[in-house]
């Protein structure tokens, strides 16, 4: 079985970056057809082993672009071999490609380009999502990656990924919001605060105390506030999320870090952010590209990134990365919510709790950061030394960081924003909605005590329209029985009529 372009690449120089997610490879078919996990190439379109310019031409135009793999390959690429074929076809759109990303990783090349004609996008709008472009004159190339060429991460236009950004669920939980009375819309969001900051720490195992709860609170509401991202920022996000004092941070991590899965020995550590150099110089491209995203709903559609996708590349991103020794994972789901506000996608003051659904999806979320985290572990070599020391020797390349594959991420939080928006969020209103038509009617009919009354209806509500035999027992001398017996039936009411869609009114 022998690879074809990338895949070819990858295993004949023995490249230190992931392999390509789809191989090519020669197989006994008439013409090129992508199977389930790979490109199947009839064996006369193959290029020979030792051309490395036709197998990169190849992946390019029929694979599309891995920018790790290109960048690991081009200083392999003999500068005679590729001079000799833009001489001979200087108006080629992969040559000129090629060429580009040559100049950008490797050196100048030794001639003047005669190209003529249109500009080409580096990444083909049609099989990726893209963003402002930088155009590479030299070569008529739009750089339109999601990112730059220090620092560039990829999303495929998969079918789902499309048809989720169809749904623009964004728009759907503004024009939701906008729609709410006043009172039920604060009351709603108040819940979406707590719960999305108990979420967050419970994906993390944790349980917070009532002033980290409140801190943690208390900062998702400045992601309103549009801040750019830089160092001294995420800084003084990492202090508020942290309260051992010890684990406070000055600054980006200055030695390696490493997450664990509670093995034993160097199979423990499961997952190795970049080198602390390396950790700082990509945090200042991702952030320097994030600052740059055009705020508001304003801007050319051809230029707008979707915020969801924008918000997935900052968070996943930040937390592949991991500038800090501690707190890394709350600040990442604090990152979504930053770039929603910043971006202009939410008003003031509102948030949807996407941490909801994360948590209740763990499995998916751990897969979607799993699908580059353990492909990465595999380019480093720990070593044990005893229960509170490992040795780490990366031996990959750091282009590995710069350039990886979001699109998983992508789906990932797509499915989740439309999840807490229409299994949440309108689920909570729908039963603030009950617990006033219950409340209302109760207290209209009887004198209780309103704090008796707001728990017993809870509690009716929170079981399908029925108080247990402990509860009723726990109020028996504060709340008469036919009032008990009045909470449930008005409670039925209410959340028959729910489900039959009509309104909750009185």
């Amino acid at each position: 079985m022998k690879n074809v372009g990338y895949a070819h690449l990858h295993q004949h120089l023995a490249l230190g970056v992931l392999p390509p997610r789809c191989p090519a490879r020669v197989r006994p078919v008439t013409r090129l057809m992508w199977l389930e996990e790979e490109l199947a190439v009839p064996p006369e379109r193959a290029p020979s082993d030792d051309d490395v310019l036709s197998h990169l031409l190849f992946a390019l135009k029929h694979e599309g672009v891995d920018l790790a793999i290109l960048a690991e390959t081009l200083p392999h690429l003999p500068v005679e071999t590729l001079v000799a074929a833009l001489e001979a076809s200087p108006n080629g759109i992969y040559l000129r490609r090629v060429a580009c990303l040559y100049e950008s990783f490797v050196e100048l090349l030794p001639l003047e380009p005669s190209v003529k004609g249109s500009a080409v996008p580096l990444f083909d709008p049609e099989r990726y999502l893209t963003g402002p472009a930088r155009r590479n004159s030299r070569w008529r190339v739009d750089v339109n990656g999601l990112g730059t060429l220090q620092y560039c991460p990829v999303v495929r236009r998969t079918p789902e990924i499309e048809a989720l950004l169809r749904e623009d669920i964004l728009a759907e939980a503004r024009a939701f919001m906008a729609s709410l009375p006043p009172g039920m819309l604060d009351r709603a969001i108040q819940w979406a605060y707590l719960s999305e900051t108990q979420s967050s720490f419970e994906i993390e195992r944790e349980s917070p105390s009532p002033d980290k709860q409140h801190r943690f609170m208390q900062l998702l509401r400045k992601a309103h506030d549009g801040q750019p991202l830089d160092e001294e920022y995420l800084v003084a996000l990492q202090n508020s999320v942290v309260s051992n004092p010890f684990d406070k941070a000055g600054a980006f991590r200055h030695e390696q870090n490493y997450l664990h899965n509670g093995l034993p020995g160097a199979i423990g550590v499961s997952y190795l952010p970049p080198p602390p150099g390396l950790c700082e110089t990509l945090m200042e491209a991702l952030m320097g590209w994030a600052n740059r995203l055009p705020e508001g709903q304003g801007g050319s559609s051809v230029e707008r990134v979707p915020a969801l996708v924008a918000a997935t590349v900052i968070s996943f991103g930040f937390v592949f990365l991991h500038p800090f020794m501690d707190g890394n994972g709350r600040i990442s789901r604090f990152l979504l919510h930053h770039t929603l506000c910043r971006l202009g996608e939410l008003p003031r003051g509102n948030l949807l709790p996407i941490s909801i659904a994360m948590k209740r999806h763990e499995g998916d979320y751990l897969a979607a950061l799993e699908a580059f985290s353990t492909l990465a572990r595999e380019q480093w070599r720990v070593n044990w030394i005893d229960a509170d020391h490992h040795e780490f020797h990366f031996e990959g390349s750091e282009n590995l960081y710069r350039y990886w594959d979001a699109t998983q991420a992508v789906a990932f939080t797509l499915r989740m924003a439309r999840e807490a928006l229409r299994e949440d969020l309108k689920a909570e209103t729908r039963y603030l909605a009950c617990f006033d038509r219950v409340y209302r009617a109760i207290d209209t009919r009887f004198d209780v005590r309103g704090s008796d009354l707001s728990r017993l209806v809870m509690m009716c509500l929170s079981h399908d329209g029925v108080l247990s035999k402990n509860r009723r027992k726990q109020f028996r001398y504060q709340v008469p029985e036919e009032v008990l017996d009045a909470i449930e039936a008005e409670a039925r009411k209410a959340l028959v009529d729910e489900e039959q869609g009509e309104p909750a009114g009185p």
